[in-house]
């Protein structure tokens, strides 16, 4: 089940199951804006394709020849960061590409940066650190390098929208970890064993989207999924708590509010719900026909 070794590779799925509802507790808020578009992705060859759907398509290709399995879209679609064989952290968007950090860990598809809701600063795991690992974090502009500590889940890292716990999964899938990043203090999330994918972290850091797995379920080689099984569990209890959305789930993820949105498998076109922190459903999307083989990474409130 080591990823370390592993080389990139194409998307996984496996499955999950669950106690009552859903979106974060405390931050959700009634008065918010219906969804009005999404973000997806692609890989393309080599590198990576950002998607965004807001009426219309707009695109950005970022990787520019070099192998980009590590990436992260940011919150809007209108950059991309990845991290190329030279363990530069770049950021794409549509004026160019620039490098904005020399030091990050390369060779795992797993060891994705990681935009801030506000797409203003990304996190990324360091190179050359042993079993803990340390995650830095910059400005999008390549400015205010800072350390946010280490951690024994550097994959797939995920923010939460109050800008003060990062999220990832082991790089062995043994559990998920949550660093603090002001306390710069990490510790392991109760109640999930396994996982090779974690999706997002409600805006408190109080529940977690993962894709949990068995002991015999194939790990993976820690590429980022066009889709996943979502489980989601509460970071201080281990409680798993429940996703009241009928049909084949294939992801889910908080928004910056604390609403949730649900993709649920269409035959022609797949459905994104959004559901309020006590699990009602506040509306229903429907995803446009060209989006239905696509990553969903990002909702547009």
């Amino acid at each position: 089940m080591k990823y370390w070794a592993l080389a990139a590779g194409a998307a996984l799925a496996v499955s999950a199951t669950a106690t009552p509802a859903v979106a974060s507790p405390r931050t959700a808020s009634p008065q918010t804006a219906p969804v009005a578009g999404a973000v997806y992705f692609r890989y393309a060859g080599s590198g990576v394709e950002a998607l965004t759907h807001r009426g219309g398509w707009s695109r950005l290709s970022a990787g520019d020849g070099a192998f980009a399995g590590q990436f992260a879209v940011a919150p809007d679609g209108g950059k991309v960061a990845w991290i190329d064989d030279k363990s530069r952290l770049h950021v794409k968007s549509a004026a160019g590409d620039k490098v904005i950090a020399k030091n990050a860990a390369y060779g795992a598809p797993c060891l994705t940066p990681a935009w801030t809701a506000d797409g203003r600063r990304i996190a990324y795991p360091v190179r050359g650190t042993a079993k803990a690992t340390t995650v830095a974090v910059v400005g999008a502009d390549g400015k205010g390098l800072s350390n946010a500590g280490k951690t024994l889940g550097p994959c797939h890292l995920t923010w939460s929208a109050d800008g003060r716990t990062l999220a990832g999964y082991a790089g062995d899938v043994n559990g998920v970890y949550l660093l603090d990043t002001r306390r710069h203090v990490s510790n392991r999330t109760p109640g999930i064993k396994l996982a090779n994918h974690l999706e997002s972290l409600s805006p408190d850091g109080r529940r977690v989207v993962v894709n949990a797995i068995g002991p015999n379920a194939p790990a993976g080689d820690g590429s980022w999924p066009l889709s996943f099984s979502p489980s989601i569990y509460d970071t201080k209890t281990g409680a798993k708590v429940a996703i009241p959305v009928k049909g084949r789930l294939l992801g889910a993820r908080y928004l910056r509010d604390g609403r949730l949105a649900v993709r649920v498998k269409g035959t022609t076109a797949n459905t994104i719900v959004i559901l309020s922190h006590a699990g009602r459903e506040l509306q229903r999307v429907t995803e446009p026909v060209g989006a239905r083989n696509l990553g969903l990474v990002g909702v547009l409130g």
